[in-house]
């Protein structure tokens, strides 16, 4: 017989923004309980309850737990308030737009459970015409990498390892091994992992909220960066990021209208400026922080340039 009183398997935790016409899938395809164990679900809303998210999962799914904040909180502090209000064995950090299954689910918390060395985890995440989101599996990109990326040689010699550092391409997509990181679409990992990662960051950060709340995300990257930063954070912290191709999860991954594709992609490229100028400038050097914010602002321009005179409207900087 199930315990009742037994603490969830897993919880999932989902940043909802205008999420009104995709949080329904998501939620309808996230089991309710897993290894005879219960799942619980927690959706924070940073669109403030004002698109009728709210209206969706409360009369649909009832069983959600259900926060707005006061603001928006962005992603990171929100997944940090569903966090703190959870108490799943296992973690899923969700996007509303994905769409799970219980076979993905029950593989990507039996392995972080069986191996300790895991810290997250990412199935492959597939777009809805059926090709690889690559953002489910890269490196933490070199120079070199993001000119590759940049100029078109990974996506010309996408088999070869000496151009398809960025998004290891040359790997095989169903297997499994280990990567710089994945999306922040679908991150996985035990609970004391998440806990230990709070607890590790560098004596400059700001580890706990005022009440308490351990910050799993560094709260300082409002939107973007914030997955990128957790991935080099577990690693630092002795874990594997791991990605397993042998299952997947629909990753309905949304167009930018051309508008706001220059905004977004600028945001997204300065956002992982930051991260390695946190990550990798520990001495504060001027010339380390001339490196890479020469290269991010270079980097940007020219997939800019690219993607206006190809007529992409898809925001794939990382």
């Amino acid at each position: 017989m199930k315990d009742s009183s037994a603490p969830p398997l897993l919880s999932v935790i989902i940043v909802a923004y205008r999420s009104r016409d995709e949080i329904g899938m998501c939620l309808r395809s996230l089991s309710r309980e897993l290894s005879g164990r219960r799942v619980e679900v927690l959706v924070v809303d940073n669109s403030l309850d004002s698109d009728g998210t709210g209206a969706v999962v409360r009369n649909k799914y009832p069983w959600v737990d259900y926060v707005v904040p006061a603001e928006n909180l962005g992603f990171g502090r929100a997944n940090n308030l569903g966090f703190a209000r959870t108490t799943g064995e296992c973690v899923l950090f969700l996007n509303p737009d994905t769409v799970c299954n219980a076979a993905a689910l029950a593989h990507c918390v039996a392995r972080v459970q069986a191996e300790e060395v895991v810290g997250m985890i990412s199935p492959k995440l597939v777009l809805a015409d059926g090709s690889m989101d690559l953002a489910c599996r890269r490196s933490i990109p070199s120079l070199w990498d993001g000119f590759c990326r940049a100029s078109g040689l990974a996506a010309r010699f996408h088999d070869k390892a000496w151009a398809a550092g960025y998004n290891l391409t040359h790997l095989d997509e169903g297997g499994t091994y280990q990567v710089g990181a994945i999306n922040g679409a679908f991150m996985l990992g035990r609970r004391e992992v998440f806990e230990a990662v709070a607890s590790f960051a560098e004596a400059s950060e700001t580890e706990r909220a005022a009440d308490g709340r351990a910050h799993v995300f560094d709260e300082r990257f409002f939107m973007y960066g914030d997955d990128l930063d957790l991935c080099i954070r577990v690693a630092k912290a002795g874990w594997r990021v791991v990605y397993d191709g042998r299952e997947q999860v629909v990753h309905l991954k949304g167009l930018s209208v051309a508008k706001n594709r220059e905004a977004m992609a600028a945001a997204i490229f300065d956002a992982n400026r930051d991260v390695y100028l946190k990550h990798f400038n520990p001495r504060r050097s001027v010339w380390v922080r001339w490196k890479w914010t020469l290269a991010f602002g270079l980097w940007k321009r020219v997939s800019g340039w690219r993607a206006r005179r190809r007529g992409y409207q898809r925001v794939r900087p990382l």
